[in-house]
Protein backbone atom coordinates (compact mmCIF):
# COMPACT_ATOMS: atom_id res chain seq x y z
CA UNK A 1 0.00 0.00 0.00
CA UNK A 2 1.29 3.45 -0.86
CA UNK A 3 1.87 6.11 1.77
CA UNK A 4 -1.18 8.14 2.74
CA UNK A 5 -1.84 11.29 4.72
CA UNK A 6 -3.85 10.33 7.80
CA UNK A 7 -6.13 12.96 9.31
CA UNK A 8 -7.51 11.95 12.71
CA UNK A 9 -10.56 13.43 14.38
CA UNK A 10 -8.20 15.25 16.77
CA UNK A 11 -6.21 16.58 13.81
CA UNK A 12 -9.44 17.68 12.15
CA UNK A 13 -10.37 19.64 15.28
CA UNK A 14 -6.97 21.34 15.33
CA UNK A 15 -7.15 22.11 11.59
CA UNK A 16 -10.63 23.65 11.92
CA UNK A 17 -9.60 25.87 14.83
CA UNK A 18 -6.33 26.89 13.15
CA UNK A 19 -8.13 27.78 9.93
CA UNK A 20 -10.81 29.73 11.83
CA UNK A 21 -8.12 31.73 13.64
CA UNK A 22 -6.30 32.42 10.35
CA UNK A 23 -9.51 33.71 8.73
CA UNK A 24 -10.26 35.95 11.72
CA UNK A 25 -6.68 37.27 11.75
CA UNK A 26 -7.01 38.05 8.03
CA UNK A 27 -10.05 40.21 8.77
CA UNK A 28 -12.45 38.32 6.50
CA UNK A 29 -15.91 38.19 8.07
CA UNK A 30 -18.19 35.97 5.99
CA UNK A 31 -21.94 36.49 5.81
CA UNK A 32 -22.37 32.88 4.70
CA UNK A 33 -20.33 29.70 4.88
CA UNK A 34 -20.90 27.43 1.86
CA UNK A 35 -19.77 23.80 1.89
CA UNK A 36 -18.85 21.89 -1.22
CA UNK A 37 -20.61 18.56 -0.65
CA UNK A 38 -19.73 16.05 0.38
CA UNK A 39 -16.11 16.54 1.46
CA UNK A 40 -16.60 20.10 2.62
CA UNK A 41 -19.63 19.44 4.82
CA UNK A 42 -17.85 18.64 8.08
CA UNK A 43 -15.06 21.21 7.64
CA UNK A 44 -17.66 23.89 6.79
CA UNK A 45 -19.69 23.15 9.91
CA UNK A 46 -16.62 23.17 12.15
CA UNK A 47 -15.27 26.40 10.64
CA UNK A 48 -18.69 28.07 10.77
CA UNK A 49 -18.78 27.27 14.50
CA UNK A 50 -15.22 28.55 14.88
CA UNK A 51 -16.18 31.84 13.20
CA UNK A 52 -19.56 32.17 14.92
CA UNK A 53 -21.37 32.16 11.54
CA UNK A 54 -24.85 30.61 11.58
CA UNK A 55 -25.81 31.18 7.94
CA UNK A 56 -24.65 28.10 6.01
CA UNK A 57 -25.36 26.58 2.62
CA UNK A 58 -24.24 23.71 0.43
CA UNK A 59 -23.31 23.35 -3.21
CA UNK A 60 -23.34 19.77 -4.49
CA UNK A 61 -20.56 19.06 -6.97
CA UNK A 62 -19.52 15.60 -8.08
CA UNK A 63 -16.06 15.02 -9.53
CA UNK A 64 -14.42 12.09 -7.72
CA UNK A 65 -16.18 8.78 -8.23
CA UNK A 66 -13.68 6.70 -6.25
CA UNK A 67 -10.05 6.61 -5.13
CA UNK A 68 -8.21 8.29 -7.99
CA UNK A 69 -11.16 8.10 -10.40
CA UNK A 70 -12.89 11.22 -11.66
CA UNK A 71 -15.50 12.39 -14.14
CA UNK A 72 -14.37 14.30 -17.25
CA UNK A 73 -15.55 17.55 -15.65
CA UNK A 74 -17.11 18.46 -12.29
CA UNK A 75 -20.93 18.46 -12.33
CA UNK A 76 -23.35 20.45 -10.15
CA UNK A 77 -25.99 18.14 -8.68
CA UNK A 78 -29.43 18.94 -7.28
CA UNK A 79 -30.62 20.32 -5.00
CA UNK A 80 -28.96 23.49 -6.19
CA UNK A 81 -27.79 26.30 -3.94
CA UNK A 82 -29.80 29.54 -4.28
CA UNK A 83 -26.96 31.50 -5.86
CA UNK A 84 -29.13 34.61 -6.34
CA UNK A 85 -29.42 34.93 -2.54
CA UNK A 86 -25.62 35.26 -2.32
CA UNK A 87 -25.34 38.32 -4.56
CA UNK A 88 -23.18 40.95 -2.86
CA UNK A 89 -22.56 38.70 0.15
CA UNK A 90 -19.21 37.72 1.66
CA UNK A 91 -19.02 33.94 1.15
CA UNK A 92 -16.53 31.55 2.68
CA UNK A 93 -16.40 28.49 0.39
CA UNK A 94 -15.18 25.35 2.18
CA UNK A 95 -13.91 22.01 0.90
CA UNK A 96 -11.74 19.26 2.34
CA UNK A 97 -8.99 19.34 -0.31
CA UNK A 98 -7.92 21.27 -3.39
CA UNK A 99 -6.57 18.32 -5.37
CA UNK A 100 -6.93 19.12 -9.07
CA UNK A 101 -8.71 22.32 -8.03
CA UNK A 102 -11.38 21.83 -10.68
CA UNK A 103 -14.25 21.44 -8.21
CA UNK A 104 -13.13 24.52 -6.28
CA UNK A 105 -12.69 26.50 -9.52
CA UNK A 106 -16.24 25.65 -10.66
CA UNK A 107 -17.76 26.65 -7.31
CA UNK A 108 -15.80 29.92 -7.16
CA UNK A 109 -16.81 30.72 -10.75
CA UNK A 110 -20.51 30.11 -9.99
CA UNK A 111 -20.40 32.31 -6.88
CA UNK A 112 -18.43 35.11 -8.57
CA UNK A 113 -20.88 35.09 -11.49
CA UNK A 114 -23.61 35.95 -8.97
CA UNK A 115 -21.61 38.84 -7.52
CA UNK A 116 -20.50 37.18 -4.30
CA UNK A 117 -17.24 38.19 -2.60
CA UNK A 118 -15.72 34.71 -2.29
CA UNK A 119 -12.83 33.40 -0.26
CA UNK A 120 -12.02 29.70 -0.22
CA UNK A 121 -10.63 27.48 2.50
CA UNK A 122 -9.53 23.84 2.48
CA UNK A 123 -7.85 21.58 4.95
CA UNK A 124 -5.34 20.30 2.38
CA UNK A 125 -3.87 21.72 -0.81
CA UNK A 126 -2.10 19.51 -3.32
CA UNK A 127 0.65 20.76 -5.63
CA UNK A 128 -1.53 19.72 -8.60
CA UNK A 129 -4.32 22.23 -7.92
CA UNK A 130 -5.18 24.77 -10.62
CA UNK A 131 -6.66 27.11 -7.99
CA UNK A 132 -4.89 28.22 -4.85
CA UNK A 133 -7.41 28.59 -2.01
CA UNK A 134 -7.17 31.70 0.14
CA UNK A 135 -6.65 29.57 3.24
CA UNK A 136 -5.19 26.08 3.63
CA UNK A 137 -4.07 24.18 6.70
CA UNK A 138 -1.50 21.87 5.11
CA UNK A 139 -0.02 20.85 1.76
CA UNK A 140 0.48 17.23 0.71
CA UNK A 141 0.96 15.21 -2.44
CA UNK A 142 -0.39 12.03 -0.82
CA UNK A 143 -3.88 10.52 -0.96
CA UNK A 144 -5.67 11.68 2.20
CA UNK A 145 -7.61 9.43 4.56
CA UNK A 146 -10.20 11.71 6.17
CA UNK A 147 -11.73 10.38 9.40
CA UNK A 148 -15.25 10.62 7.98
CA UNK A 149 -14.64 8.82 4.68
CA UNK A 150 -11.59 6.54 4.72
CA UNK A 151 -13.60 3.40 5.45
CA UNK A 152 -16.10 3.91 2.63
CA UNK A 153 -19.81 3.55 3.15
CA UNK A 154 -21.43 0.92 5.36
CA UNK A 155 -23.55 -0.01 2.34
CA UNK A 156 -20.38 -1.01 0.46
CA UNK A 157 -18.94 -2.76 3.51
CA UNK A 158 -22.15 -4.65 4.26
CA UNK A 159 -22.52 -5.69 0.63
CA UNK A 160 -18.97 -7.07 0.71
CA UNK A 161 -19.60 -8.93 3.96
CA UNK A 162 -22.86 -10.43 2.69
CA UNK A 163 -21.31 -11.28 -0.67
CA UNK A 164 -23.84 -9.07 -2.47
CA UNK A 165 -22.85 -6.57 -5.10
Amino acid sequence: MSAREQLTWEGFGAASRDLSRTIVADGFVPDVVVAIARGGLLPAGAIAYGLGVKNCGTINIEFYTGVGTVLDTPVVLPPELDLAALEGRRVLLVDDVADSGRTLALAVELLHARGADVRSVVIYTKPTTIVQPHYSWKQTDLWIDFPWSWQGSVVEQDAGIAGVG
